[in-house]
């Protein structure tokens, strides 16, 4: 209650503005702070730029987790199954911090993919991707495609986990019986297991994607290209100092998350958290 408490109490303020003058909170109900969030150019790049990242971030981790979890469930058993589940759980052990900054020295420009594309005389392929619109940067760990491999692999487990166990569920005579009736493997894959792992994937993407809102760590340790909401949320309440406005943007993801979880229920996925 107390938590709760406290979190009404901190977004209620996005009902009030600052006043410019005075630099004070004007405790009078206005919709003026959000209207600003949502129609001030500056701040709605900033939503769309979170908003882009967390779908994409759940894309990724879907295209990963997908195959690995197909291969744990159909293909291993006894003790291989238990090394597997602990290489998805073992990077859970460590600080989170830790395994951001391992991200950002791999992907930084004099970083271990800098010193590969150099050996392999591919520093005109890697010059060329960072000058792509929308994906380079100064470094690949300033860049949004280097962004979205950080939270990729930080959020990767929290899909692949809900994944497997879906799978575990599908009963295994049900590849035998389609592969009686003439079904190919990706035919079987495309009719039998992927539905089966719709559930699975919807809620791995509730971890993937509110997650990926409301980080403003990986955003901030990694640098540019530009801000996330997080950073915004801390960056009003903290160093502007305008409470009002942090809250606006704090509304932001959790409007998005509620309209996520509802989607995801209709998907089954809170029968596999």
């Amino acid at each position: 209650m107390l938590y709760l408490g406290s979190l009404f109490l901190f977004l209620s303020h996005a009902f009030f503005r600052i006043d410019d003058f005075t630099g004070q909170i004007q405790y009078r109900p206005t919709l003026q702070t959000l209207a600003a969030v949502l129609t001030t150019p500056a701040n709605l790049d900033i939503v769309l730029r979170t908003l882009a990242m967390a779908v994409l971030t759940t894309l990724a981790c879907m295209v990963l987790a997908l195959p690995v979890a197909v291969y744990v469930s159909f293909h291993t058993q006894g003790l291989q199954r238990l090394i597997w589940l602990l290489l998805f759980v073992l990077p859970l052990w460590s600080s989170y911090l830790i395994r951001v900054y391992s991200g950002k020295l791999i992907l930084a420009q004099e970083g271990i993919l800098a010193w590969v594309a150099g050996r392999l005389g591919l520093e005109g392929v890697l010059a060329s991707f960072l000058s792509t619109p929308l994906l380079g940067g100064p470094s690949l760990s300033s860049s949004y495609f280097g962004l979205l491999l950080v939270f990729t692999y930080i959020w990767l487990p929290y899909m692949i986990l809900p994944v497997q166990n879906a799978l575990d569920r599908v009963p295994k005579n049900l590849l035998q019986a389609a592969s009686d009736l003439g079904a190919t493997p990706w035919l079987a894959f495309r009719t039998v297991v992927l539905p089966l792992a719709v559930p699975g994937l919807a809620a791995g993407s509730i971890f993937t994607f509110s997650l990926t809102l409301g980080d403003y760590i990986i955003p901030t340790l990694l640098g540019p290209p530009g801000y996330f909401v997080g950073q915004m949320v801390y960056i009003q309440q903290g160093t502007a100092g305008d409470l009002p406005l942090a809250a606006a943007f704090s509304l932001v993801p959790v409007a998005l998350v509620a309209v996520y979880l509802r989607l995801a229920r209709k998907l089954g996925a809170f029968e596999n958290l």
